[in-house]
């Protein structure tokens, strides 16, 4: 390390040879002009500083790692809600990707990827070890139609299935609190307000999950199932890529400890959706798309009845007769759309 320091103070000095190895030219990268306007600090209308890069990345990096509310950012390093939080038109984007797929209301695919744990202590091997054997630690994660991956969970033993995942995750936790960026969309005449996503067949059947057919009997439904899958195939690929970007989560990881194993997972996620969102709008040519108002959460005093309005939302997530009711008007839907009367 010393010999390295001596080497680079050297050069410092006496940078007379034009570069870091002798006798090789310099070639200028623009490094300057590498960096994300967003967080570059601004001067508003009247000359005034805005939020410098340091609080823009702060509350960002708190809001990932600790998953702490955004509002809660404004106290720690005077960042307004409004300004933290852009998900509402994230979710407009979705939906209008989403209706031009054949899918109004869709917001995204559903599926979990398991991450092989090589120096998992041997007292947790069992707990761990799903059908592969092999200690394993899963990812839960929500892809849209590029690739970006706006909801992650991961953390739980290999040994449980998609469905305990499911269960365990903060998936739905800002609709059952009634929290959720607003979702309108119609189908078949019939106004919806909660969106849904694409899934394979072991999820359950509820209002807010479209599983595939199995084994659909009936053109319509045939259409249906291919286009799900088709659709579906999004977070397969992410994880694909995913793991072709960063090779450590692709092979058995040799770590020991899971909070490491949890920040690095969250690290290549992160960087993952750092460059999706690069190249997005090299990607797709989007001329216009519904932009979404923020959520407007009314502040009841009156404990026992935000209770009861939480397990009625969360009974409406779980509806199994309204699951059924979507899938069938999304299977209509398709067959007006892309369907062929003939076949």
């Amino acid at each position: 390390m010393a010999y390295c320091l001596e080497i680079m103070s050297t050069q410092a000095i006496n940078p007379s040879h034009g570069g870091s190895i002798f006798g090789h030219r310099v070639i200028h990268r623009d490094r300057e002009d590498e960096h994300d306007n967003y967080f570059v600090q601004q001067r508003d209308t009247i000359g005034r500083l805005g939020l410098s890069t340091l609080q823009k990345v702060t509350a960002a990096f708190r809001i990932l790692a600790y998953g702490v509310a955004a509002d809660a950012t404004d106290e720690y390093i005077q960042i307004g809600e409004s300004t933290a939080i852009e998900n509402a038109n994230d979710v407009a984007r979705f939906l209008e990707i989403g209706e031009r797929r054949g899918f109004p209301g869709m917001l995204g695919s559903l599926d979990c990827m398991h991450w092989t744990w090589k120096n998992c202590p041997t007292a947790w091997a069992g707990q761990y070890a799903g059908r592969s054997r092999e200690p394993t630690i899963v990812l839960e994660a929500v892809a849209d139609y590029d690739l970006w991956i706006w909801h992650a969970h991961f953390g739980l033993p290999g040994s449980n299935n998609d469905i305990n995942v499911l269960e365990a995750s903060h998936l739905f936790a800002n609709i059952a609190n009634g929290t959720a960026p607003p979702a309108h969309y119609v189908i078949q005449g019939k106004v919806y307000d909660t969106g849904y996503y694409l899934a394979d067949g072991i999820y359950p059947k509820w209002s807010t999950l479209v599983p595939t057919i199995h084994q659909p009997l009936g053109p319509k439904k045939k259409l249906f199932a291919m286009m799900q899958e088709a659709c579906r195939k999004d977070v397969e690929r992410a994880f694909g890529v995913l793991q072709s970007r960063f090779a450590i989560v692709k092979g058995p990881v040799r770590l020991w400890d899971k909070h490491v194993l949890h920040d690095i997972m969250t690290s290549c996620i992160i960087m993952h959706n750092m460059i999706i969102e690069d190249e997005r709008d090299e990607q797709v040519d989007i001329q216009s798309w519904r932009e979404a108002p923020a959520p407007e959460v009314d502040i009841c005093r009156d404990e026992r009845i935000i209770f009861e309005e939480f397990l009625a939302r969360h009974r409406q997530i779980k509806n199994k007769e309204a699951h059924y009711a979507l899938r069938d008007a999304l299977i209509e839907h398709m067959w007006e759309h892309y369907g062929n009367s003939d076949n």
